[in-house]
């Protein structure tokens, strides 16, 4: 069966009179793969800003190596299907598959090897500054010798089981990205065997990071904490009895994570989605680390087994997992040393007592997460869920997070009597499994579970709540850049918009109906959604800035996003540059757009800002000759997000909250002079510098807002 693509108007005609081939030549665009190992040495960058705390400066370590798992089961995963196949180019790059994945390879390497250094050169010892010691095997005392050996009888010994490699015991199929150790043993076992290998596999159950007891005299503001890795190497010995041990090695392998379901011939979704996460751990070898001193024999038998080649060999100088040192900030309890905590602030009409179905009756607001609460949108639907008179409720989920309030509502809101629908996205990559144990959860309240449309991710972040009002039926709408998720609320910055505008809440209405029922493309009164208008309606708009300039007036487009590396789209903004429209794009990961090339895109700045919090939320500025026209959206630029995504995106339309934003993404994330990198010509990135105190977006953000 052949999915049929959706009728839309994404594809406009050329008007502008410029060379088509110029703006669409392979020069012009930068590789995504590369941009994405760009992000992560900006990421890894923050690490050595001595203006950050230290534990800070270890999550941003940790993060960075989090990212590159990803990158390596996602991404490389795909690229050397690619190769394997021997697929030609492809992207607006074009790209060769096989020398891309070589320079995927050595950039990865550059940026694995600068995560040790950094981590063994710079973050050990300014730990070590501040009294958090990690002492090597040398250094530990006869007094830690007995303590580690007894912690290991104790709490390692009996988790663990120890595989001997022999005719009956083949190399066993190692979990995805789980810490194991390949140990090299000498003598005559009790069955008479003459072993050589044997593997052990670390459960995750098991820290990383162990704190061992302080010698006497050190102060109680002292940390001692050693690797998970060391105590093994220690201790193994004790597993294998009248043997000997002649060497004991850390590995870890990633896999292939992507998910290869075929909707159109699957009969019931969620069963076959189970089925495939069952399966997730063991997909297509992709990268194989050891530590730093593993014997050549000893790796070229690893990857002899895991099916690699040297390309796919990293071998570190420390753990090989770093994001387990975000264990470091629950072991150390030092707010001196984490970023000041703050209160959220929450609009006055807003606070709790008042009826927020009742203030949304009357005006429009927009809240800017962290820096403003959540909790008004998860009071919202509990309101709703308690008020006699609402009739429905209305919500898509793409993550939620597993003790979320917003589910928890839902459910109470179905158990009340309420119309209440779901529109669960079970294809949320490595949230899967959690949302099956969500929707199973709504089902079994008697909330009606949609998965949405096959061949779309349902990206949309809606909820709609239908109430009688005067014998009349009121609709109210929240609509948000982010997921309906309490704890990424946190660290993650989104804007959410409450409306009961008619337009809009009719808008919102039609999408669902689109989500859960039958029936060609709507139109719509003000929102644009992808994988309908979207598209055109950014280039519609992008062309009206070129009309302006071209009858003498100003032309300026601004956007923030995660992601730019739609084609379409990029083409456009080159035009525009071409005809002198300024376009500052704020991007705070992937860039394939090409600034600063006079002639194609000198008008065109691009920004990423890298601070305490994700950047997360999207929005779009077009000046229109002084009408300023404000949206939010969940989309990127992305062709998955335009053509293969159900998006939405809203305009702001109440003046004083179109002022406010246009505010905070002009006149503070454009005017950052601490957190931002510019994107140069050449596809790398600059850090900002300026003279005097820095002019921190987040920092200024959180002073405005939060209580």
């Amino acid at each position: 069966m052949t999915k049929r693509e959706p009728k839309s108007d994404n594809v406009l005609p050329m008007s502008q009179a410029v060379d088509p081939v110029r703006v669409s030549a392979p020069e012009n665009y930068l590789n995504r793969d590369l941009s994405i190992l760009q992000f992560n040495h900006r990421v890894l960058q923050q690490s050595l800003d001595s203006s950050i705390p230290m534990l800070e400066r270890v999550r941003y370590l940790s993060i960075c190596s989090n990212n590159l798992d990803e990158f390596f089961e996602v991404r490389v995963a795909g690229l050397r299907h690619v190769v394997n196949r021997r697929e030609g180019g492809s992207g607006p790059d074009d790209s060769n598959p096989a020398e891309l994945l070589k320079q995927v390879y050595e950039e990865a390497h550059n940026l694995v090897n600068e995560q040790y250094r950094i981590l063994n050169e710079v973050l050990v010892p300014a730990l070590a500054e501040e009294k958090v010691f990690f002492p090597t095997r040398e250094e530990w005392s006869e007094a830690d010798l007995d303590w580690v050996r007894l912690y290991f009888r104790r709490q390692v010994a009996p988790v663990i089981t120890p595989i001997s490699l022999d005719l009956t015991h083949p190399f066993p199929r190692l979990i995805n990205k789980s810490l194991h150790f390949l140990l090299r043993i000498d003598g005559i076992d009790a069955f008479g065997r003459d072993l050589n290998y044997a593997v052990l596999h670390m459960p995750r159950s098991l820290p990383r990071l162990v704190e061992i007891p302080l010698h006497a005299g050190e102060s109680e503001s002292t940390h001692r904490v050693m690797l998970l890795s060391e105590i093994v190497r220690e201790c193994a010995q004790d597993l294998f009895p009248g043997m000997h041990i002649k060497g004991c090695y850390q590995f870890r392998l990633t896999r292939d994570s992507d998910l290869m379901l075929d909707e159109l011939e699957t009969d019931d979704f969620a069963v076959e989605l189970q089925k495939e996460l069952i399966s997730r751990d063991f997909g297509a070898s992709v990268r194989l680390e050891v530590g730093s001193g593993c014997p050549k024999k000893v790796t070229n038998f690893l990857l002899l087994k895991c099916g690699l080649t040297e390309k796919e060999l990293y071998e570190v100088n420390g753990p090989v997992n770093l994001n387990r040192f975000l264990q470091l900030l629950d072991i150390v309890d030092r707010p001196d040393l984490t970023y000041e905590g703050f209160t959220p602030g929450t609009h006055i009409e807003l606070e709790r007592g008042n009826s927020l179905l009742t203030r949304i009756s009357e005006r429009d607001y927009l809240l800017h997460h962290p820096y403003e609460s959540f909790w008004p949108v998860v009071e919202l639907i509990r309101e709703a869920a308690l008020d006699p008179q609402v009739l429905a409720i209305q919500q898509t989920l793409y993550r939620s997070g597993a003790e979320s309030p917003i589910v928890a509502a839902m459910i109470d809101a179905a158990r009340s009597g309420k119309e209440v629908t779901a529109v669960i996205e079970l294809r949320a990559r490595f949230d899967e499994a959690e949302n099956l144990v969500q929707a199973q959860r709504l089902q079994d309240a008697g909330v009606l579970v949609v998965y949405g449309v096959v061949g779309y991710k349902t990206h949309a972040k809606m909820m709609l709540i239908v109430r009688r009002e005067k014998k009349k039926l009121k609709r109210y709408a929240h609509l948000g850049t982010g997921n309906y998720h309490t704890s990424n609320a946190k660290v993650y910055t989104d804007y959410s918009l409450f409306t009961s505008n008619k337009a809009i809440c009719e808008d919102v209405q039609r999408v669902f109906q689109q989500l859960t029922g039958m029936g060609t493309v709507t139109k719509l009164n003000s929102m644009w959604t992808a994988p309908f208008t979207l598209r055109s309606r950014i280039i519609k708009a992008v062309r009206r800035e070129i009309k302006h300039v071209k009858e003498g007036n100003a032309g300026h487009v601004v956007a923030k996003l995660n992601s730019l590396a739609d084609p379409m789209i990029i083409e456009e903004l080159y035009r525009a540059s071409q005809a002198g429209v300024k376009i500052d794009l704020l991007v705070r990961g992937v860039c394939c757009l090409r600034p600063g090339v006079e002639g194609l895109s000198q008008n065109i700045t691009v920004r990423s800002i890298v601070g305490r919090f994700l950047e997360h939320s999207r929005v779009y500025y077009f000046a229109d000759n002084g009408e300023d026209r404000l949206y939010c959206s969940s989309a990127d630029w992305m062709e998955r997000n335009l053509d293969r995504r159900v998006e939405t995106c809203f305009p702001v339309l109440q003046e004083d909250l179109k002022v406010r934003l246009k505010e905070e993404l002009v006149g503070e994330y454009l005017c950052d002079t601490g957190l931002s990198w510019t994107l140069l010509p050449d596809g790398s990135y600059e850090r900002h510098t300026t003279r005097g105190a820095p002019r921190k977006v987040q920092e200024r953000l959180l002073k405005a807002l939060s209580r």
